[in-house]
């Protein structure tokens, strides 16, 4: 007998979660097995020795000798019901039936039976099952006029209890493999309920950071911008705080495009058309990116010697820019006043080097401190690391801090 991976599992994906649990039914029309095969033979040859055990007693016993046409008769009706097994899977009711009409004129025929009977029990419903057991019992009983070799009280009360038991035991085995399987489907719709649960949770979640930034971010970075535009149109001022405040709103407006780009990818949801990616940064970003820095106050030399950036792989130049931008960003908030340096060399096949150092700060910087998680280094390490390149960072003997980054190329 097949264990419970003969039983279908595949029609609980159109199924509703909530929907009450069928007890599953056995699938006995299914592509046979090299395991199935094993045991159907087994089957078989175990009939064919039991059949061969019930009828040696009858061939020693001189008194009930059977006359050779009812022995010819006994034994193609064995050997037919022992065949007759190789379909007990695909039409288990048919084959017990024919079993049992085999039965009534072969002792042989009888271990074939049970075992026809035993694998109706476990493929079919329990009154399928009762009624071919029951039908054993006129069977027997035109067994033992036909029959010589016992009385049909001997015989009813010898084989009705095997018959019966074996139907037991098949129903035994079905019950069991129905309860497994029923478990099994309501298990994997607890994982599937539980997986929509955290996909509720997680949507809601993103939901709800997107619209604390949108409206707490949004606003902020709106009034800075609204604020530096009209810095730079107010004529009294000086030419380089209007420049400053003119970079003040480009920059504002830079971040908002940005924050609008993040805030539609915690919105995107499935079934929705995603929102539109924002441009990536690549190597030839970075000369702008370094610009920006300066106009902001801060001193950097730049040096930048790649052999032919814009075929660098778009992975590649978006790391490298994400090193520079988190390293002049440190400089702006921990090392203002300083001047610093960006170094960035390679080729195809050489791998890419950038390096960005700044002196240490003397002195503690005046006014409060901008805030920072600390995580920008850490983020750094693990997307160079993914990278497959290396990246060391700190103080070096000469009083610099260093950020040295390797990206292979």
């Amino acid at each position: 007998m097949t264990g419970p991976r003969r039983f279908r599992t595949d029609q609980l994906a159109g199924q509703s979660l909530l929907a009450p649990v069928e007890p599953a039914q056995p699938d006995a029309t299914g592509p046979r097995t090299g395991r199935d095969t094993l045991l159907d033979a087994g089957g078989c040859l175990l009939a064919a020795a039991l059949g061969a055990l019930f009828l040696s007693p009858t061939l020693k016993d001189s008194a009930g000798l059977l006359s050779t046409p009812q022995l010819i008769v006994d034994l193609a009706c064995g050997t037919l019901a022992c065949l007759a097994l190789w379909w007990r899977r695909r039409w288990p009711l048919g084959v017990a039936l024919a079993c049992a009409v085999l039965g009534a004129a072969s002792i042989s025929a009888t271990p074939a039976g049970l075992l026809a009977l035993f694998s109706l029990a476990v493929h079919r419903n329990a009154r399928q099952a009762l009624i071919v057991a029951a039908l054993w019992i006129p069977a027997l009983f035109v067994f033992a006029i036909y029959s010589p070799t016992t009385d049909a009280l001997s015989v009813v009360l010898l084989v009705t209890p095997l018959a019966f038991a074996a139907t037991a035991w098949g129903m035994f085995i079905r019950a069991r493999r129905q309860l497994l399987l029923t478990l099994r489907e309501r298990a994997l719709r607890a994982e599937d309920a539980q997986r929509l649960h955290a996909d509720r949770i997680r949507l809601a979640e993103r939901t709800r950071i997107a619209r604390e930034m949108h409206d707490v971010l949004g606003h902020r970075i709106s009034l800075m911008a609204l604020h530096a535009g009209a810095m730079a149109f107010r004529p009294d001022l000086p030419p380089d705080v209007r420049e400053t405040a003119e970079l003040l709103r480009s920059t504002a407006r830079q971040a908002l495009e940005e924050l609008r780009a993040v805030i539609g990818v915690l919105r995107d949801e499935p079934g929705h058309e995603a929102a539109p990616a924002a441009p990536q940064p690549t190597l030839s970003d970075i000369p702008r990116l370094v610009e920006e820095t300066r106009r902001a106050g801060t001193k950097i030399d730049f040096e930048m010697r790649v052999d032919r950036p814009e075929a660098a792989p778009s992975a590649l130049g978006r790391d490298a820019y994400r090193v520079v931008q988190e390293a002049l960003t440190n400089i702006r908030k921990h090392a203002r006043g300083t001047s610093g340096g960006v170094r960035v060399t390679g080729a195809a096949d050489r791998g890419l080097h950038v390096n960005v150092r700044n002196r240490l700060p003397i002195h503690a910087l005046a006014g409060p401190a901008l805030p920072g998680s600390g995580a920008g280094l850490l983020g750094l390490q693990e997307r160079v690391t993914l990278a497959g390149g290396t990246l060391v960072h700190g103080p070096d003997g000469s009083g610099d801090f260093v950020v040295d980054a390797e990206l292979p190329w």
